[in-house]
């Protein structure tokens, strides 16, 4: 690959509830919990990491309001939680924190916190970290073409100036884990002509130096984008 600008890698952290009950934990979002920690040392790594410019993480879907009640809520804490928690340290690190997705269904604190974090690090530019919450690739598009003024306005340039984050670059590749081999609704417009990389593994046990390697695998790659 002889592209020499930083990625945007983005990461479909799957297998969460699998690992926990694999582990023998009384509660499935006991997964997440792992997850959350091990997620702050993969941003860690990026951010230090002269290749990746942005991380995107898929942190709860557009579908995952099927899932059981108690899991939705300890999972919207959990994310509360961390927000709180790294806000400082993002900022610390010129770390511009950004969210994508619906926030008129997701608790009113949790809306608050990303708002807050986000309006503290909208000036850092040394690094992106950017959640997916409430998000579904179609919801996205469709909120899109909805901010246009008439369906003949319709163009690849109106309907990606009007997504969620039309500042933040194309996905360059995405790391999915657990085995799971599809896109999922994932980012459909950014994400057209990213790399893919599936790892077998949980997402609680993917570390560094997976990230290290779906990086190199990205390089081996030659991207055409048609041509």
């Amino acid at each position: 690959m002889s592209d020499q600008k930083p990625l945007h890698l983005a990461v479909i952290p799957d297998g969460n509830r699998r690992w926990a009950r694999e582990k023998g934990l009384l509660y499935v979002w006991k997964g997440h919990e792992v997850a959350v920690e091990n997620f702050r040392t993969l941003t860690d790594w990026c951010r230090k990491d002269p290749r990746v410019c942005a991380l995107t993480v898929w942190c709860f879907s557009t579908e995952n309001w099927k899932r059981d009640k108690r899991e939705i809520a300890e999972l919207m804490t959990m994310l509360e939680k961390y927000l709180i928690r790294e806000a400082e340290n993002l900022k610390e690190n010129k770390t511009r924190f950004v969210h994508s997705g619906r926030r008129d269904r997701i608790p009113a604190s949790l809306k608050k916190v990303i708002e807050d974090t986000e309006e503290m690090t909208k000036n850092e530019t040394g690094f992106i970290l950017h959640l997916a919450v409430d998000y579904g690739g179609k919801d996205e598009v469709a909120r899109a073409v909805q901010k246009l003024p008439k369906a003949t306005d319709a163009t690849e340039e109106s309907i990606r100036a009007h997504l969620d984050h039309p500042e933040i670059p194309d996905i360059d590749v995405i790391l999915r884990s657990s085995g799971e081999q599809r896109t999922s609704n994932f980012f459909l417009w950014q994400a057209a002509y990213a790399e893919w990389v599936f790892s077998p593994k949980y997402f609680p046990d993917i570390g560094n130096a997976d990230l290290d390697e779906a990086l190199k695998e990205y390089e081996r790659r030659k991207r055409r984008f048609g041509g």
